[in-house]
């Protein structure tokens, strides 16, 4: 594979709780799927290929030695933004072994974070249950429509950062702008849905729900590191990813895949140069820029002050 950096086309999802944000003449739409394995290359000599089909060609070159090591020829996160307008479901979302054992052997399960891009005031989100629910309190509450009377809400603003565990029951509120990274796996059981009526492509998984929550499971807001201008600070970190903050504002950073991993990075603001090799790329406001693990050193210049979100594993 070249060293060679590429942009990638956003795919959407109108799902019923999106907003106008993310496509103001498409209403709604909730998800911009910015880095997946369905995701088409928009630029340079592998445009229309996969990023599916550029794993399985590639390999390590592409994913890096911890990725490949992880989950084989998979591309193995999804990135999303999305666009709250109302309430999502009160879901969970499975381990990899739950995962497997309730989907396939295909399946990876699903541990992800949450960065805060925006906030309307007093936006709220649920992470995990108050202290001291049961597993038969839990079951109870969700078969009786009680269950938000055992949840915990948090407020939260911009710059916030949450790491949310499988087995955690959690929702995101209205009036939030959120990146997210996950696992390559959109595993989702809805456990209450506000009272919207179920549809086929849009039901409660009750039963599934109960089968992979953990009652003591909760998520708190992590500490946001100090970043000076020309670095770059983890804000969250597990086994399957690590999301890191960039900020530069009259400095360059200088990063390294190191041939240990990708990284995807998106601008969330500002507007950025990003070099590697003799290869030059803009970056503005949500757009996001594939590093092959195989490229090594590379340059983000400040176009304007900006901050950037870096994923890899």
């Amino acid at each position: 594979m070249k060293k060679i950096p590429f942009t990638l086309t956003p795919e959407y999802r109108e799902y019923v709780w999106g907003g106008s944000r993310l496509r103001p003449n498409v209403v709604p739409t909730a998800e911009a799927w910015i880095v997946y394995e369905g995701n088409r290359v928009s630029s340079g000599e592998y445009a229309g290929r996969t990023l599916a089909e550029l794993a399985e060609t590639f390999g390590a070159d592409l994913l890096g030695a911890r990725a490949v090591e992880s989950t084989g020829a998979r591309f193995p996160v999804l990135v999303k933004i999305l666009d709250c307008a109302q309430w999502l479901s009160l879901q969970v979302h499975p381990n990899d072994e739950q995962a497997k054992q309730l989907e396939g052997e295909n399946f990876f399960g699903k541990t992800e974070a949450w960065f805060v891009l925006e906030n309307k005031p007093n936006a709220k989100l649920i992470a995990g249950m108050n202290l001291n629910v049961t597993t038969e309190a839990l079951a109870d509450a969700l078969k009786s429509g009680n269950i938000l009377d055992i949840v915990k809400s948090i407020e939260v603003k911009t710059g916030d950062t949450l790491l949310m565990n499988p087995g955690t029951i959690h929702a995101l509120g209205p009036g939030l702008l959120i990146y997210e990274i996950q696992q390559t796996s959109d595993i989702t059981y809805r456990a209450y849905d506000w009272g919207r009526p179920q549809t086929e492509t849009r039901k409660l998984h009750t039963d599934k729900a109960l089968a992979v929550s953990n009652p003591n499971a909760v998520a708190e807001i992590l500490p946001a590191p100090q970043i000076n201008d020309g670095d770059a600070k983890t804000l969250a970190q597990c086994e399957y990813f690590k999301l890191q903050k960039i900020s530069v504002e009259e400095k360059s950073a200088t990063l390294n895949t190191g041939g240990d991993s990708f990284h995807a990075l998106t601008l969330i603001e500002g507007q950025s140069q990003v070099r590697a090799g003799d290869e030059a790329f803009i970056l503005n406001q949500f757009e996001t820029l594939v590093i092959p693990a195989i490229c090594g050193e590379y340059q983000i210049t400040p176009l304007k002050k900006s901050r950037l979100l870096l994923a890899s594993v």
